[in-house]
């Protein structure tokens, strides 16, 4: 038998499309008085324990107490990458559109790991990276539009790109020592691949060692 929607616990539309609103306008006077917040924090390791209960609570709580801990809780540990007053790593890059956009993918929430699984997810990124490859100037041998098999893809994170330029740069190495000595196995030519980093720059490559 269905629970009738007012003894429901879980949020309903009505309680969604407040809690939104309510959000935005946090986002809007958060981003908008950015600069008047202390970038770095000054809260000591450990500060968020005794400001949230020790166990996880049986009952949800209102959004309305949400809201509230965000500055009680959140705010005093976070550092504010989108202020004008931040200087180390790299920007955000945020904004609101791309906020108003993270917020339609989050409804949708398909994952597109294969074209059946999103066809428009699967075909809006190769042709936003075809956009992308021709902003670049990158010959057409490097677009999906080339009627080859080249294209690009878009990468999680930083590293997960470095990772998939290791493997490509392997891969390379690997088919060249194979084409000088075809009497090689490929775990020989494995055990003489070296990656070369630095502390300093935040890419690899991958060298054929010498023979």
């Amino acid at each position: 038998m269905p629970v009738p929607s007012e003894t429901r616990t879980e949020m309903q539309a009505p309680q969604f499309k407040e809690f939104a609103k309510e959000m935005v306008d946090y986002i809007s006077n958060y981003l908008e008085n950015i600069r008047d917040r202390r970038v770095l924090p000054e809260v000591q390791p450990g500060y968020l324990k005794p400001l949230i209960p020790s166990e996880a609570p049986q009952q949800p709580e209102s959004w309305q107490d949400v809201m509230a801990d965000i500055e009680r809780v959140i705010m005093p540990g976070v550092t504010h990458w989108h202020s004008p007053k931040f200087h180390a790593y790299f920007p955000t890059a945020n904004s609101y559109p791309a906020i108003v956009a993270d917020m339609l993918s989050g409804a949708i929430a398909c994952i597109g790991f294969t074209w059946i699984a999103s066809p428009a997810c699967t075909e809006l990124e190769v042709e936003m990276l075809n956009w992308l490859g021709k902003m670049l100037g990158l010959p057409e041998e490097f677009l999906a539009s080339s009627g080859g098999q080249a294209g690009g893809v878009i990468q999680g994170t930083a590293s997960e790109a470095t990772l998939v330029a290791l493997l490509g740069a392997k891969a390379k190495a690997i088919k060249r020592a194979q084409e000088e000595h075809p009497d090689w196995e490929e775990s020989q030519i494995v055990a003489k691949l070296v990656a070369y980093t630095s502390s300093e720059y935040c890419a690899c490559q991958l060298l054929f060692k010498s023979l």
